[in-house]
């Protein structure tokens, strides 16, 4: 059976936000950033032999934006990116400007993921406005209750698009890894776009089949507010244009 036609998946298949990425220097570091900004531990995650990363998880779903979870990501330093793998990682990770402004700031919201039912389609979408999206590639890792598959989209570049404001897109298969994370005791309140092209990006958000989201012009950032047990927290990308 399909992941589209497993009726338990429909939900976690509709399209829209499925994940917001932070980028830790470690993931040591990670856990420890969200201890103090968010006051909470982040949960299990896993590893990603294909690009040589780990991460940790923590869902922040809500009524409003069903199976969202953040995504705490970092090198593995006990791996190496696969072989089969030439291009650079995913979220722009091998870039050494982003990879100083962590290590000078510490962790930091980099990214949206949105989740789609017809990657392919989407993709080409994206391309009749121009924008490249990359390669689909096939990715996993395990879990307690078995392999987790999916497929996402990462250019030969590692780039992001748009300052990091253009989603990665993804396809799940029969599994979403936020049915079986525990509440964390955070739940996202609002994600907002914004960007010198904001008509541009918002156009290019709904060619790929995703609702409509918050879109504002001006510097390039991604803003989340987040409810957590030390109040409301906005996280902000505050993204160095590329």
């Amino acid at each position: 059976m399909s992941a589209a036609s497993n009726p338990a998946n429909r939900m976690a298949l509709a399209s829209g936000l499925d994940h917001l990425v932070v980028l830790a220097a470690s993931l040591e570091q990670g856990v420890a950033w969200c201890e103090a900004t968010l006051g909470v531990t982040p949960g299990p995650g896993g590893e990603h032999p294909l690009m040589g990363t780990h991460n940790r998880l923590l869902r922040i779903a809500t009524p409003a934006f069903p199976d969202v979870y953040l995504e705490i990501i970092a090198f593995n330093p006990a791996a190496q990116k696969a072989a089969t793998r030439t291009g650079a990682r995913w979220f722009d990770m091998d870039d050494p400007r982003l990879l100083a402004q962590v290590a000078t700031d510490g962790p930091r919201l980099i990214h949206w993921v949105a989740r789609v039912s017809d990657v392919r389609a989407a993709v080409a979408a994206l391309a009749s406005q121009s924008l490249a999206r990359g390669e689909i590639i096939e990715a996993s890792r395990p879990t307690p209750a078995g392999l987790l598959q999916w497929q996402i989209t990462v250019r030969d570049d590692g780039q992001r698009l748009m300052d990091g404001c253009l989603p990665t897109l993804i396809q799940w298969g029969d599994t979403h890894p936020a049915r079986a994370m525990p509440d964390s005791g955070v739940t996202l309140l609002s994600l907002a776009l914004q960007h010198p092209e904001a008509g541009a990006l918002a156009t290019a958000c709904a060619s790929a089949g995703l609702p409509p989201p918050v879109v504002r012009t001006g510097p390039a950032s991604l803003i989340a507010r987040l409810q957590t047990p030390n109040g409301v927290v906005e996280l902000r990308s505050a993204i160095t244009s590329f």
